[in-house]
Formats: structure tokens, C-alpha cells, sequence
């Protein structure tokens, strides 16, 4: 493939995205169906109650921190293109993100360029900023706190963990793996953290590292016994602060309905619309009947147990663990809508340069047998909701089999998957202690 230039993709996809802003504009104006997303009419609705002093809330389905509805108060005072602009550059930013990180971790030019090319020429990433969703600003958090992560910026990570976890609520499943990264042997006072670069784990890989390691059970207890340092006592204070302070104040200002519209709503949400989720139907049949509040947790478990698995394994592995994480945790939610995919897809581009995936086979399994199942699922949606057919076991049915892709997808990126953790050990210590098994 010819040598393409970072600065002409950057390029290149700006003027894509303004194309579709404008273009959207027209087709809103001119088509039934409209280009603009729904979620982005209520944002200017919130944002425009905002601009008058009053309430976000006072916007029925408005269900999110008044943060994103602020960021668009010039939709009511400058255009109602603001917010897509906003939301574009910040999908741009995410490229410009993934670069720095790739470049920190020694990743060649070219392979850079492909991996951003992942995110920037997604027809799902670059559709998602221009009909008006938030989630590119979430995604450019994301990455903003690996990068502060990966400069020992451990402040400057939890005081933007603190707020995205507060904006958006998911991210809370990276405290773990971040807690466990923030080791001693990785992160001290006065030094810098040294980095695994890519030339380094993949001759790692080549010479016989892909062995399995077994941790010792003295390793688990002086782990135990070390968790407490200094860097996670930080980073815990001052995330939990910030996302405190965020709360509590908006808790001032509009009290139990923003807590609960921006919060707990989405712990106990019952949503009985299809969607791609395997437990729409059971909600759905449900529905007349109040569910208590462990059945709507129950749905929680095989997330969780899924977590602490990945967590357990791929913890310093950082971005690897984030994306399996969030494909993870999108996969076996309650509710699964289009946007959420945009939260893995940020991230797969970080975990590409480590993989030794064959495009011309697995590579394209991995996309058809992903895609092909959430068309198949699209085709029942649509008998569903514009002809009226009742369908809602085969809609099931594809849910189930869209589960699987997504199971499968995850499995085989493990499987061919080059184990690189993100820091190197500053000393050595009784946190090396490991057994390993040809």
C-alpha cells in the first residue's frame, strides 16, 4: 500500500466530517428521515433550558450529566451545528490521540498511520461525531488518560478519570486495571516511567514469551500486602474527589432528578425497546411486572465475572485490557445500541501494532462474521419496527448470535494477541516473582 501521510489523513478527514455536517443539515431539511441522531436533539433541547436558566432535566429523556448539555449552549446562542462540530473535532482529537500513544511506544510510521486509519475511516466512527452523538469526547477522555498514564501524569490521569466517570459512568471498569498498573516497580516518585517499546515485545514474542505464566502464591500476598502505595492512594483521592465535587454540585443545583436521570438510571434500567442486548426480550415480556431490585442487578453478574477475568490477566497490558473491557462490557449489557460501539472501536487501534492477525483470513472472518450478525439482527429490526411483524423471538435469536460474533471477535484477539505490557520494571524486586511453564 502506498505511504500515506498522517497530515493528509488528518486532512482528509476533516473535510470528510465538515462534508457530513453540512450534508446532514440538507437531509434534515429536505428528507424524511432525518440524519441528525435523536440523542442530539435532546442535548440542544437541554442545552437550550440551560442557556434560559433553568433545568436540563426539565427535557424529558434528558439522561446525562449537565456537562454535555453546558458544552452546547452555543447551539442556541451561535447554531444547532455547534455541538456536531464539537463532537467531530473531538472524534479528530481521537486520532491525533492514538498516534501519540502508538509514537510513544516506538510503533513505526506507516503502521501509526494504518492503525489511526482504524478509527478515522470507520463509517460507524466518523457517521457517530456528525449526527450529533457525545461519545468522541468520552473516547478522547479515554486515550487522554492513558497518555497522562503512560507520562507519569498520575494528577492529571485522576483528575480526568474522575470527570469521565462522571460524565459517562462505564469507564468506572478501568479502575482496576489502572490501580494495578500504578506498581511501585513502575511508578516513583521523582521518575519518570520507562516504556515497552514495540520493536522490544515483538522480539520478546519472537524469542519464546508467549509462554504461559503462572503467578506465584507469594506474589499474590506481597501484592496484597503493596497495594496501598503512594501512587494509588493519589489516584484513588483525587479521581474520587473530582467525581464527588461534579456530583455534589449538580446534586445542588437540581437535586434527586439529576442524580437520578444521570446516575442511577442507568444501574437499574429497565429499557423493554429492542436492541441488540440478549436481555431485551426477557425485559420485554417482563415489562407490565415491577422488577425487583436484584433482578435488575442480576443482569450485572456475567459482566462482572468477565471483568475480573480479563482484569486478572491483562491488567499491565493497559490498552489491550481496556479494549477487550469495553468489548466485554458492551456485549453482555442490558442495553446495546450503535453508539456503544464507538467505545471499543477507539481503542482497537491501540491494540493493533501487537497483533499477529492475518487480514486475508482471520482479519476477515473477525469483520463479516461481526458485521453479517448485526445486519442479520438490523433485517428482523426493521420487519419489527417499520412493518409491524411480530418477530421478537428471531430478534432474539440475532441478539444471540450477535453476542457470539462479539464473543468471538474477543477470543480471537486474544488468541492472537502479542502480550506487551506498557511499562518496564524501574527495580527489581519481590513483585518479579513469577513461574513460568514452557
Amino acid at each position: 500500500m502506498a505511504t500515506i501521510s498522517f497530515r493528509s489523513l488528518m486532512l482528509f478527514s476533516a473535510v470528510l466530517r465538515l462534508f457530513l455536517i453540512i450534508y446532514g443539515e440538507w437531509q434534515d431539511t429536505h428528507m424524511e428521515v432525518r440524519y441528525t441522531d435523536v440523542d442530539y436533539l435532546v442535548f440542544s433541547d437541554a442545552a437550550s433550558l440551560m442557556a434560559l436558566g433553568k433545568s436540563p432535566y426539565e427535557r424529558s429523556t434528558y439522561r446525562y450529566s449537565p456537562l454535555i448539555a453546558f458544552l452546547l449552549i452555543p447551539n442556541a446562542l451561535i447554531h444547532r451545528t455547534w455541538g456536531k462540530i464539537l463532537f467531530s473535532v473531538s472524534d479528530l482529537l481521537v486520532g491525533y490521540f492514538i498516534r501519540t500513544i502508538l509514537k510513544l511506544r516506538g510503533v513505526p510510521e506507516n503502521l501509526c498511520t494504518y492503525s489511526v486509519m482504524a478509527w478515522l475511516l470507520n463509517p460507524f466512527t466518523f457517521t457517530i461525531g456528525t449526527r450529533g452523538n457525545c461519545e468522541p469526547i468520552v473516547c478522547a477522555m479515554v486515550l487522554w488518560i492513558i497518555i497522562c498514564l503512560m507520562n507519569g501524569n498520575l494528577l492529571h490521569a485522576a483528575f480526568w478519570y474522575g470527570l469521565i466517570v462522571h460524565l459517562r459512568i462505564y469507564p468506572i471498569i478501568y479502575a482496576f486495571p489502572i490501580i494495578l498498573t500504578l506498581d511501585q516497580s513502575h511508578f516513583q516518585s521523582g521518575k519518570k516511567p520507562i516504556l515497552t517499546d514495540w520493536i522490544s515485545s515483538k522480539i520478546q514474542s519472537t524469542n519464546g514469551s508467549g509462554s504461559i505464566k503462572v503467578t506465584d502464591p507469594c506474589h499474590i500476598w506481597v501484592s496484597l500486602k503493596s497495594m496501598f502505595t503512594r501512587g494509588r492512594i493519589l489516584f484513588g483521592l483525587i479521581s474520587a474527589a473530582v467525581f464527588f465535587f461534579c456530583t455534589g454540585f449538580f446534586f445542588y443545583l437540581y437535586a434527586w432528578e439529576f442524580l437520578h436521570e444521570a446516575l442511577l438510571y442507568h444501574l437499574t434500567r429497565t429499557d423493554p425497546r429492542h436492541n441488540f442486548s440478549i436481555y431485551f426480550y426477557h425485559i420485554y415480556l417482563h415489562y407490565e411486572h415491577e422488577f425487583a431490585l436484584s433482578e435488575k442487578l442480576i443482569s450485572f453478574l456475567p459482566q462482572v465475572m468477565v471483568q475480573l477475568v480479563l482484569i486478572w490477566r491483562f491488567a499491565q497490558d493497559l490498552p489491550f485490557c481496556f479494549f477487550l473491557q469495553t468489548l466485554a462490557f458492551v456485549a453482555f449489557n442490558k442495553v446495546i445500541t450503535a453508539q456503544y460501539f464507538v467505545w471499543f472501536f477507539c481503542l482497537l487501534p491501540l491494540v493493533l501494532p501487537w497483533t499477529n492477525m492475518k487480514l486475508k483470513w482471520e482479519g476477515w472472518a473477525c469483520i463479516l462474521f461481526w458485521i453479517g450478525a448485526q445486519s442479520h439482527w438490523l433485517m428482523w429490526g426493521y420487519l419489527l419496527e417499520f412493518n409491524g411483524k411480530h418477530v421478537f423471538m428471531q430478534l432474539w435469536m440475532a441478539s444471540l448470535l450477535f453476542l457470539a460474533a462479539n464473543t468471538y471477535v474477543m477470543v480471537t484477539f486474544i488468541l492472537r494477541h502479542t502480550s506487551s505490557p506498557v511499562f518496564k520494571q524501574l527495580e527489581h524486586g519481590h513483585s518479579n516473582i513469577s513461574t513460568k511453564i514452557d
